[in-house]
């Protein structure tokens, strides 16, 4: 009743109702005396024109009760006219307290019922509003769920705050390295001689990869072999069996659900089972452990005591004694809550060296709030790095994608004021004050903010498995979580209150008077503010389509460099145990396929690191220089088998002996002894065995520097040492494929020769092409998200340039008209409509190239193998940009040039 009462009195005052319209207005005044009241005390406003002041209201009300006094016809309007007026407010016309005014729900019903009534008149417009805060939601929201899952990584662990893992710095050619692995005798010295070690353990630093066998069925699952301590220190619950007592017998294992099902098919009453690991011993069932979260950074399907690790060692290799230069293991501490963390480590500083002087290793704790995260060193400290620079950038690019949605809310509240003009004048003229206007339209956009929340519900619980796809993770919405809601509402009253902000004070300005009379409101500064917007969403896609080039070709860029080797059709087979002594049958039977081009073996993978030595010595180096240079045993067909290039001098002879004192090094290693030719020279080292016995070896052949481990950086000096097969403990074969034989038929007959020599161990293989492109996980999620929101952020701003061109359009169709008639062309129109919204993405475009410049350069810095950022890829994003907002703006700009003049002059 109120809205019909505001359009007719605004109508009549203005001398635009009709006669159906007059009467209709005299019928409400006749029903509802209050708003006869009303409508005089806006006649009278209206008449005298007054300025929206407290003083003309004041005069205004007295002129009118004078003329009560003297007119009878509406001395029955005194008293109702009386209760109405109120000093504090000068158009108020109902005695309401302020606060009542501000939050009476029949107030906060008609702000509803006004916004679902432009909601329904104005569906395309609505439809952009709320789908652009939607999607913009949607997207951070996925992000939101990722990132808690990153910052409670660990959490389930209830001595989090008290638990350490023990890291080591080495020192070699004055570079400092940290790594996980420490002293097998560290765990138990450290417990009974540092004050404050409350607790330690040892578990195996890789995973343990052991297939078991259950009956007649063989089954692989990865575990790790630890000490009993685990169990008190971490936080993990049982389903059967006792923590106290699971590893009383040195062959026990303790399995968890998930591998107590893949096993046996149920998780109940298998305590007491038998299984057979690795073909070697019997283990005894003797718990099972519920699954860890899998935002747990200790991960493992089975456990096993670390002394039957150490029992295994002693069969495989004979008895021998455990020194402190025996690393292995992970070392786990837990301190008491009032241990002093900096007393402990400056204790664990000297600790290694203090019982053995050749080693300078430096111990110190690392602690558990920090693994997963902050996990990153360089020359023996932290650096801040690590798992966190992700986590910061996807959050700064959910706020960024909200704020790109929020914009355009702004845009199209300020781009359509016109259409509310006369309801602001009329609500002004009628008690409305600049407060309550600021609360409607706050209230209309927290409104519209819940309707987008609800949408992006949606639209996660449909993107999700894409998403966990993208990210690799098992994420779920968890709508029974309150901080998942908290966090949902706090997003809804971030974007309702920025995205309002600016609508809300822009809109409650207008002067009531120049409305309602009909004057063309002067827009010049929010025209500017919304340009500036636009400017805003366009630069800040051109910023996130420049990183998408940028971190696709730096991908690119170290996935297609010259690696040193052939890592195509090159197949690496795990025999799961020592087979040295069936390698030449086994080669044998793989060349007789007709697919295998050559075989050979070696004891670590091609693109791993492998071990590393720093005490070996060769004419010309430094007594007392320390260079770390990786080492590997290799059979005499390897270097040929994975393609590795020869420089000079020769390879290994197939008759290697077990007595060979021959080896083959890398150009980075040539450049250390830097002679003009490194064959034949001589280089010693310590005996594996007897480190007072020295043997000297000659280098025979040098080969192309090839790269492993760190992709992007330089690759270290490699030696390599061949024996005959049977003399070395190897379980990685290497298989070359020949070209057009790589299918599904080849590897078949490759499985089945394995077999034959091979039939307690299922066929186990990996392409190293494959092993080569999972070393780039984290690069390609940050390519494929970079990607994915920079789509987003352009539909984003893509919807609020196709509204923005519709509204331009729209306000200018008398114009348009008027040059049709006159001779213009369409295309003329077009160019004329589309002008100044490219102008725009022109000027983004120019402000987003120095900011995207700076981002890209300060990232591909911390890659030492890198590209440059070249001027054609912001001629490219620049392009891409133009013509998205070009094909965008054109669909309106032609639309409205192809339409016929006669309708939009009819009225002329």
């Amino acid at each position: 009743m109120h809205d019909q009462f505001w359009n007719l009195a605004s109508k009549k005052l203005d001398n635009e109702a009709t006669e159906e319209e007059e009467l209709e207005l005299e019928r409400l005044l006749k029903s509802y005396p209050l708003l006869k009241v009303t409508y005089f005390l806006l006649s009278e406003h209206w008449k005298l024109k007054l300025q929206h002041t407290e003083e003309d209201s004041a005069r205004l009300f007295e002129g009118i009760l004078k003329k009560i006094e003297v007119n009878p016809p509406a001395a029955e309007l005194k008293p109702r006219l009386q209760e109405q007026n109120t000093a504090k407010s000068p158009y108020a016309l109902a005695n309401y307290n302020k606060v009542y005014q501000l939050i009476n729900m029949g107030m906060i019903k008609n702000y509803i019922k006004v916004l679902l009534r432009q909601i329904i008149n104005q569906k395309a417009y609505a439809a952009i509003n709320i789908g652009g805060l939607a999607i913009g939601m949607a997207c951070a929201g996925l992000i939101f769920l990722w990132v808690g899952n990153e910052l409670t990584y660990d959490h389930s662990h209830k001595q989090r705050e008290n638990l350490y893992s023990i890291q080591v710095n080495q020192t070699t050619a004055g570079n400092t390295f940290t790594m996980a692995s420490t002293p097998r005798l560290m765990a138990a010295a450290i417990k009974s001689e540092i004050p404050g070690i409350v607790n330690t353990c040892r578990i195996s630093d890789q995973d343990e990869r052991s297939l078991f066998t259950i009956g007649d069925n063989g089954i692989y699952a990865s575990g790790k072999y630890a000490d009993p301590a685990l169990f008190s220190m971490f936080t993990l619950p049982f389903v059967e069996g006792n923590a106290n007592t699971v590893f009383s017998n040195t062959y026990s294992v303790v399995l968890t659900e998930k591998a107590a099902i893949k096993f046996f098919g149920h998780t109940t009453n298998i305590v007491g089972k038998t299984v057979k690991m690795n073909n070697q011993h019997d283990y005894v069932v003797t718990g099972v452990l519920k699954d860890l979260p899998e935002n747990s950074s200790l991960q493992f399907e089975w456990l096993a005591p670390y002394q039957a690790n150490l029992r295994q060692e002693q069969i495989t290799y004979g008895p021998h004694e455990e020194t402190w230069d025996s690393y292995g293991p992970f070392t786990y501490v837990q301190l008491a809550p009032s241990a002093s963390l900096p007393s402990v480590n400056k204790q664990l500083a000297a600790f290694i060296h203090q019982r053995d002087p050749k080693q300078t290793a430096a111990a110190f704790l690392f602690p558990m709030r920090d693994w997963h995260l902050y996990s990153e060193f360089a020359n023996g400290k932290q650096t801040g790095g690590g798992r966190i620079s992700q986590v910061r950038m996807l959050t700064g690019i959910a706020w960024i994608i909200l704020l790109v949605a929020c914009i355009n809310f702004m845009n199209l509240s300020t781009a359509r004021s016109e259409k509310r003009a006369k309801e602001i004048g009329v609500r002004k003229v009628l008690g409305s004050g600049r407060k309550k206007l600021i609360f409607q339209f706050i209230a209309e956009s927290l409104i519209l903010s819940f309707i987008a929340a609800l949408c992006a519900l949606f639209l996660m619980a449909l993107a999700l498995p894409a998403f966990n796809n993208l990210v690799q993770e098992n994420l779920v919405l968890g709508l029974t979580e309150p901080m998942h809601w908290i966090a949902l509402l706090l997003i809804v009253m971030i974007c309702g209150f920025v995205a309002g902000s600016y609508p809300a004070l822009y809109l409650s300005s207008f002067d009531p008077l120049k409305v309602l009379k009909g004057l063309r409101l002067k827009t010049g500064n929010a025209a500017l503010i919304r340009q500036g917007l636009v400017v805003v969403q366009f630069a800040i896609s051109v910023i996130f389509i420049i990183s998408t080039y940028v971190v696709y070709l730096q991908l690119q860029h170290v996935k297609n460099r010259n690696l040193g080797f052939n890592k195509d059709n090159l197949l690496e087979i795990d025999m799961q145990h020592t087979f040295a002594r069936d390698f030449q049958v086994v080669k044998s039977e793989l060349l007789k396929s007709g697919a295998v081009a050559n075989v050979a073996m070696a004891d670590h993978t091609t693109i791993d690191g492998g071990n590393t030595r720093d005490d070996l010595m060769w004419p010309g180096k430094p007594a007392d220089s320390k260079i770390a240079v990786s080492r590997r045993n290799i059979s005499a067909e390897f270097i040929s088998t994975s393609g590795m290039r020869l420089l000079s001098g020769k390879d290994f002879n197939s008759n290697v002996t077990a007595d060979n004192v021959n080896v083959v090094i890398s150009a980075s290693f040539a450049k250390l002894i830097g002679k003009d030719s490194p064959v034949g020279q001589i280089i010693r080292m310590p005996d594996n065995n007897n480190q007072a016995v020295i043997k000297n070896y000659t280098v025979i052949g040098v080969v192309a520097d090839y790269i492993y481990g760190n992709m992007y950086g330089k690759p270290m000096p490699v030696i390599f040492f061949c024996q005959p097969p049977s003399a070395f403990d190897a379980n990685l074969l290497y298989v070359r494929i020949k070209e057009g034989r790589n299918s599904q038929q080849t590897l078949a007959d490759i499985g089945a020769a394995i077999r034959k020599i091979n039939p307690a161990y299922p066929f186990q293989y990996k392409f190293v092409d494959d092993q080569f492109n999972a070393m780039f996980v984290g690069e390609m999620l940050t390519s494929k998200l970079s990607g994915v929101f920079a789509i987003l952020a352009i539909l984003i701003s893509c919807l609020g340039l196709f509204s923005l061109a519709a509204y331009t359009a729209e306000r200018r169709l008398k114009e348009i008209g008027i040059r049709k008639v006159l001779g213009a062309s369409v295309t003329g129109i077009v160019g004329m409509l589309s002008t100044g919204l490219m102008q725009l993405v022109a000027i983004s475009c120019v402000i987003a190239f120095p900011i995207a410049w700076w981002i890209m350069h300060g990232w591909l810095q911390g890659y030492e193998y890198r590209i440059s950022v070249d001027w054609w890829i912001f001629a490219l994003a620049g392009l891409s940009a133009t013509l998205i907002a070009l094909a965008t703006i054109s669909f309106q700009a032609v639309k409205a040039a192809i339409a016929n003049p006669v309708k939009s002059l009819r009225s002329e």
